[in-house]
């Protein structure tokens, strides 16, 4: 079969043969049909990611770890659990059996493939507590995900919509797509500061970051009362961190400000999983959430995985 083949970490996968897979016991092959290719698929093959031992720990191997496929009765199915050395990025995957779900009905796969950054955009309700008419920040919303969520916060009734990002013609996209106002994080500290201030009205419900880093430190530190007040609540959700891994947290960032920060994984249960996936596949059938994708075929995959012009577009590989 043809697949991406990476040879070391850091390296660039290549269009090449390589040996079918053999399920085993306990085991299925899938057809590959449509696989997207995200930041965490390019840390992992970097070797930069906590799970990357787990997903490319020996060479040659295939990168991808989740996809949609088709089993051999024919069926779609969104998959995982993956078998060594066969990654997503492939013609044929070997899985474990049961490590599937049937994909909605109606819905292009190539769409499906993403639909998980929709998901992670419902821990505004999930993880803390959104509810219709309150405020969101969305921090990095210039990417695939930041933009998911500012079109999901505007269908779960968001009153207002803030969206953050370091360039001002994709923030006019983002404006055009949903946000009620935007700042541009490529300022000085104090500009940022000050801007988060600005643009705050009555406060910021809940916060959707994807960045972290520098720009949630100043967010945190902004937020902070310059004189005594019973503050607002602002309920952080940390989804990424594109902008840094860490950032400094001084004890009056908490102590006065009424913030809580919650990771993305709070609230969730199978339960709560499976009603924001629902949600999701409603919206995107009724067409009114969409998706960006730029569809290439796995024997580009050499260029795309090195393309920077997607703008908010989410590559998604079609083998």
């Amino acid at each position: 079969m043809k697949a991406a083949v990476l040879h070391e970490a850091g390296g660039i996968p290549r269009y090449e043969d390589f040996p079918d897979p053999v399920a085993g016991d306990g085991e299925v092959i899938i057809d590959v049909k449509a696989v997207a290719v995200e930041n965490v698929d390019k840390a992992i093959a970097a070797g930069t990611h906590y799970a990357s031992e787990k997903y490319i720990g020996r060479f040659p191997a295939i990168p991808g770890f989740d996809g949609i496929g088709a089993l051999p009765d024919g069926t779609l199915v969104g998959f995982g659990g993956i078998r060594l050395p066969y990654g997503a990025l492939a013609q044929k995957a070997v899985v474990s059996q049961g490590s599937y779900v049937r994909i909605p009905d109606g819905i292009d796969p190539a769409v499906v493939a993403v639909m998980a950054s929709a998901v992670t955009a419902m821990s505004m309700r999930t993880a803390a507590g959104f509810v219709p008419g309150e405020t969101v920040l969305v921090q990095g919303a210039t990417g695939v995900a930041g933009r998911l969520a500012v079109k999901v916060a505007r269908l779960l009734g968001a009153g207002r919509i803030v969206a953050t990002g370091r360039d001002d013609d994709q923030l006019r996209e983002v404006q055009a797509i949903g946000a009620d106002a935007v700042i541009n994080t490529a300022v000085s500290d104090e500009a940022l500061a000050q801007a988060y201030l600005d643009t705050r009205g009555d406060g910021y419900d809940v916060v959707v970051d994807y960045l972290w880093g520098r720009p949630s430190e100043i967010l945190l530190r902004a937020l902070v009362p310059r004189s005594f007040a019973f503050a607002k609540p602002t309920r952080v959700v940390q989804i990424g961190e594109s902008a840094g891994a860490e950032l400094a947290l001084a004890g009056s960032s908490l102590r006065t400000s009424g913030v809580e920060i919650y990771g993305a994984a709070k609230g969730l249960d199978p339960q709560t999983m499976d009603e924001a996936y629902q949600q999701i596949v409603t919206w995107t059938r009724a067409g009114e959430l969409t998706f960006d994708v730029e569809q290439v075929p796995l024997s580009d995959i050499e260029t795309a995985w090195q393309r920077t012009d997607l703008k908010g577009r989410r590559l998604v590989v079609m083998p």
